[in-house]
């Protein structure tokens, strides 16, 4: 065995004796006493020089016994010859073995303490440091949040229906309810004549844009929730606009070799929308097969987009 063999192995063995617990320690010295105590009262007569009056029985040996483990050594009992000597040494050494063992595992669990403590004071700052980032970040997120539940808004409610200033997005909406998608939004703060669906798509894309950026901005780890609703928003974004041509020409999503232009494409999609009965699979096919893919892309991160805006406004109103 090589001298580096038996330093691993020492420090192997303090490092498993470190991990032990301070009250094994104490108990083991404690039931020391009474384990000596069983010995010396074994040992044969005439071993040790006994006071006048002094007692052999089990009572005294564990007095002795206890001033010897503590090495208070009162003298009045004594060793006189070799195994009483031997016992006693023996007794004081594990003692003071026991102790050191004791002290040691104090030390380790005092710097166990003190390293997680500082771990956890790091954790502290690390999260009001990402909390801060998070806020600051909160205003451009709620805008693009809003902004997009207000297309989705505008793009599954008919357009006789959208004068009301208090309406806000139905998470209920009817498939037929989107036969104006190409219709202006007529909402407030657009004053395009684009189609609502061709603003949705924009919008959709800022929000994807805002909340891409959040993650990388921020240690959204702290927050699960938000960064699992963060990055399936942003996958169906990305999923779905790979195949959208409802924002482009709606005469490409109608069948081949049909002659129309585009206001009379988008004129026969919406009859057919409104005229829809019944569920709405995804699995259809048919000129409605994108528009059936917008239904469940509006459904889908509306509810995520809903959910980020409470999450969002939940830890900014815990600052105040």
């Amino acid at each position: 065995m090589t001298v580096t063999d038996i330093s691993n192995k020492s420090k192997h063995f303090f490092h498993v004796v470190s991990n032990i617990r301070p009250i094994v320690w104490i108990a083991t010295y404690v039931l020391l006493m009474p384990l000596f105590a069983v010995i010396y009262q074994m040992l044969p007569p005439g071993q040790f020089r006994i006071p006048d009056g002094g007692g052999t029985d089990y009572g005294s040996w564990l007095y002795y016994s206890i001033v010897t483990l503590t090495t208070l050594g009162f003298g009045d009992y004594t060793p006189a010859h070799g195994w009483a000597q031997a016992v006693t040494a023996i007794e004081v050494m594990c003692g003071l073995v026991t102790l050191g063992f004791f002290l040691n595992a104090v030390g380790s669990m005092k710097s166990e303490i003190d390293v997680e403590s500082e771990l956890e004071k790091q954790k502290r700052v690390h999260f009001s440091i990402e909390k801060e980032k998070l806020l600051l970040c909160t205003p451009s997120l709620i805008h693009n949040i809003n902004t997009f539940l207000a297309y989705c808004y505008a793009v599954t409610t008919p357009l006789a229906k959208r004068n009301d200033p208090d309406a806000s997005f139905n998470p209920d909406f009817r498939f037929a309810d989107m036969a104006d998608l190409f219709k202006p939004s007529g909402l407030p703060f657009d004053n395009t004549r684009l189609p609502a669906v061709a603003r949705l798509m924009k919008s959709a894309a800022s929000t994807s844009l805002c909340l891409d950026s959040l993650q990388t901005r921020v240690d959204l780890t702290l927050w699960p929730d938000i960064l699992e609703d963060c990055f399936s928003f942003v996958a169906n974004f990305q999923m779905f606009s790979s195949t959208d041509a409802l924002s482009q020409s709606p005469i490409t999503i109608l069948p081949t070799g049909t002659s129309q232009n585009d206001e009379e494409a988008e004129a026969k999609i919406s009859e057919d929308i409104a005229a829809w009965k019944g569920d709405v699979d995804i699995r259809k096919e048919g000129n409605l097969q994108p528009v059936v893919e917008l239904y469940f892309f509006i459904r889908d991160n509306a509810a995520i987009a809903q959910k980020i805006e409470t999450a969002v406004t939940g830890i900014a109103a815990d600052r105040q």
